[in-house]
């Protein structure tokens, strides 16, 4: 359903491919924040409590990132939808299969879940450059921060010569 307003400067065909964009934005990233408090109830084993509580900070900023989109959806005249019914509803991806298990196999499936969100983060930031500069600037603080979680999970997936173990 249109809205009766949107950001000035945007019109509401711009306003909607903008708002589709964030929503899969919000469905991802409430589904990362489940999947992050998930793992850190679940991690056991060698690395426990480094991995356990490098987790906790990921949750948290990925909250404040569902706050923003959210917001930024509302601001755009639309409805954000972040019910556990439109999660599962709108997802393209598998749900997160491990349950208790191993910090390093965790941190293996922690890695594809982040890859998947930054390419995805990367398709929006694409979009909405074209249309609407405000939500690509949101979408590249948030990347610039998924990509640092990446990069402390990947640096426990890591050898000394830089490949991956998964």
């Amino acid at each position: 359903m249109p809205s009766s307003y949107t950001a000035p400067g945007l019109d509401e065909a711009e306003a909607s491919k903008v708002r589709d964009a964030l929503q899969n934005r919000l469905v991802a990233l409430l589904d990362t924040q489940l999947t992050l408090k998930h793992i850190h109830w679940n991690v056991v084993g060698p690395n426990f409590i480094g991995v356990h509580e490098m987790i906790d900070p990921q949750y948290a900023e990925v909250a404040a990132m569902v706050d923003a989109v959210a917001e930024r959806i509302a601001t755009l005249g639309g409805s954000p939808k972040g019910t556990p019914g439109a999660v599962v509803s709108e997802r393209t991806w598998d749900d997160y299969k491990l349950d208790r298990a191993l910090t390093h196999e965790h941190l293996a499936a922690l890695d594809h879940v982040y890859v998947g969100l930054i390419e995805d983060h990367r398709k929006a930031i694409k979009i909405s450059g074209d249309i609407d500069p405000v939500t690509e600037d949101l979408l590249i603080g948030q990347t610039n921060q998924l990509e640092l979680f990446h990069w402390f999970v990947r640096a426990h997936l890591e050898d000394k010569s830089g490949n991956i173990s998964s």
